[in-house]
């Protein structure tokens, strides 16, 4: 009985699941790579900061050097337009398959 429930789980539910699976994981990887306050707070060493706090730190050290700010905010932006790239159709499948479930 258990083998046959993980089987339909794993032909039946998990495809339908996909791309709701893939939303909450793009939306999970941009609120952790975004987040600013929760680094702030437990970490206190500069080496371990995040790149949010690099960049922060990169801003109140210099006297706001806009061209070299902009090239590290592009930087860091790389990871999650990637991510977004790799997600995309996934992404697209649910939000349409949700607008036409509910």
């Amino acid at each position: 009985m258990l083998v046959l429930g993980s089987y339909m789980f794993l032909v039946i539910i998990l495809p339908l699941a996909r791309p709701a699976l893939a939303v909450v994981a793009i939306f999970t990887f941009t609120n952790v790579w975004n987040d600013f306050l929760n680094p702030l707070i437990y970490l206190n060493s500069n080496d371990k900061f995040t790149l949010a706090l690099g960049l922060q730190m990169f801003l109140q050290e210099q006297s706001a050097p806009w061209a070299e700010l902009m090239a590290a905010c592009t930087m860091v932006i790389i990871p999650m337009v990637a991510v977004f790239l790799v997600f995309q159709r996934s992404l697209i499948q649910g939000i349409t398959l949700g607008g036409l479930k509910g």
